[in-house]
């Protein structure tokens, strides 16, 4: 019988082509059908496997083969402390974005009990994240896409997490006028609807509604700083993930729409990515 090194090396050497990370790729997804961890599978590198159990991994080295995302794959994602369930309608969390979660904690006090919107939370990955650090506050996360807000909420189950409401909603028009905020965080659509990435790699898979936002890709924080102003506290903060070339443009239209401490902050890959506003006090 095949081993399970035999199939990690073969896996491995097919992913190649199609993957920056075949090994692990590879590990993942036996470990996905023998249903045992990395690490059982390099203690136990000469324990066979079952034909039947080798059948499932090769439909699912297919589906990589062919470009589909091993999260997509997996169903789950590994984001912050937390891991959630995912699938193709929602984008995939990706560490850039536990950028914006430091920032946005780096802000609220320990013991606030603030009320803070998420908007357009997908899988509920920045709303739960916050959950999670700061039990005491409160999140409104919002959602247009019923599906996604299935999964945020079966997520929010998951961890425990009473502390997040999630409400059907495009950005902020949804939410009374009256309800305010101390904290807004979003990470919307920024990729420019022409850009050709968008036919490589993962985000051919993950839901253009979550990627894209006019010509320059700025659509969609146009509209979310429209809504934002009047719903912020004075002093309140503005957090947004933005794309690597936007920054400047990003911060200019936070100038623009009065807020102070406007700041850039790159990501783990040093590119800036997450632009920071605070309402005024006045």
């Amino acid at each position: 019988m095949i081993t399970v090194s035999q199939l990690l090396d073969a896996a491995h050497r097919r992913l190649q082509a199609v993957s920056d990370s075949a090994r692990l790729d590879s590990e993942l997804l036996l470990g996905q059908v023998l249903q045992q961890s990395r690490t059982w599978l390099h203690t136990w590198p000469d324990k066979p496997v079952e034909a039947t159990q080798q059948q499932t991994f090769e439909a699912l080295l297919q589906r990589r083969l062919a470009g589909e995302p091993i999260a997509y794959i997996l169903g789950e994602q590994d984001f912050w402390s937390l891991r959630l369930a995912i699938s193709p309608e929602t984008l995939i969390p990706r560490p850039d974005t536990e950028r914006l979660v430091e920032l946005a904690l780096e802000r609220i006090p320990p013991e606030a009990d603030w009320l803070i919107a998420d908007l357009g939370t997908g899988s509920g990955a920045i709303a739960l994240a916050l959950a999670a650090e700061r039990p005491r506050c409160r999140i409104l996360a919002t959602e247009l896409s019923n599906q996604a807000l299935d999964m945020a909420r079966a997520n929010a189950a998951r961890h425990q997490l009473n502390n997040v409401q999630f409400i059907q909603s495009d950005w902020l028009s949804g939410i009374p006028n009256s309800q305010r905020f101390d904290m807004i965080v979003s990470n919307p659509p920024y990729i420019c609807e022409a850009d050709p990435h968008l036919s490589h790699g993962d985000v051919r898979f993950e839901p253009q509604s979550a990627l894209t936002a006019g010509a320059d890709g700025l659509d969609a924080i146009r509209l979310i700083l429209e809504q934002a102003g009047p719903r912020l506290l004075p002093g309140g903060w503005l957090l947004l993930e933005h794309g690597y070339d936007q920054g400047e443009a990003v911060q200019q239209l936070l100038r623009a729409a009065g807020y102070g401490e406007v700041a850039d902050f790159i990501d783990y890959g040093g590119n800036p990515r997450v632009t920071v506003g605070q309402r005024p006090a006045g």
